[in-house]
C-alpha cells in the first residue's frame, strides 16, 4: 500500500553531478526534479528513497543523511542526501522520460526545474554539509529495521 502523505526524495551526487529525472505527469510534467516518491505502509523513509531511486533510474543509492524536510498540511517530504552505490542512470520510461546529470549550478540555472528542486539545490550549493547524519542509536524495545534516527 502506498500513501500520499509521506514522501521522500534525494540528492545523489555522482562525480560532482546531481541526478535528475524529467517527470511525465502531474504539475511537474516535462520539468526536471530530484527523484523520489511515496513511502509505502510499513516502510522506513530511507528504504523508500532507496527503492524509488532504483525503480526510477536503475541506480542503487543509500541514505547518508537528512538534508531538508518540507512540511505542507497535506504532505511531508524528507529530502535525503544519498551515497551512490552502483548502476548506470537510465529512465524508467514511465514516471520519467529522461535522466540527467547536472552540476548543482547548472540545475539551478535551468528554467525547466521544479521550484522545490531549485530551492533544495540552492541550499545544497550554499551549505552542502548542512545535514543530520544517520545515528547509531540502538533501541532496546525496537528491532533493527523498525526504526532509524538522524542527528543523534
Amino acid at each position: 500500500m502506498s500513501n500520499r502523505f509521506y514522501a521522500v526524495c534525494g540528492i545523489l551526487d555522482i562525480d560532482g553531478k546531481i541526478l535528475f529525472v524529467r517527470h511525465t505527469y502531474g504539475p511537474a510534467k516535462e520539468r526536471i526534479l530530484i527523484p523520489g516518491g511515496y513511502v509505502k505502509e510499513g516502510e522506513l523513509p530511507s528504504e523508500a528513497v532507496k527503492r524509488e531511486f532504483f525503480e526510477e533510474t536503475g541506480v542503487t543509492a543509500e541514505a547518508e543523511s537528512v538534508f531538508a524536510v518540507q512540511f505542507r498540511t497535506e504532505q511531508w517530504i524528507i529530502v535525503f542526501k544519498l551515497r551512490y552505490i552502483a548502476g548506470e542512470p537510465r529512465s524508467d520510461g514511465y514516471e520519467n522520460s529522461e535522466v540527467l546529470l547536472l552540476t548543482p549550478q547548472e540545475a539551478v540555472d535551468r528554467t525547466d526545474i521544479t521550484n522545490m528542486s531549485r530551492a533544495i539545490l540552492k541550499a545544497y550549493i550554499d551549505n552542502i554539509d548542512n545535514t543530520l547524519e544517520k545515528g547509531d542509536y540502538r533501541s532496546i524495545t525496537l528491532k533493527a529495521g523498525e526504526y532509524e534516527i538522524f542527528g543523534v
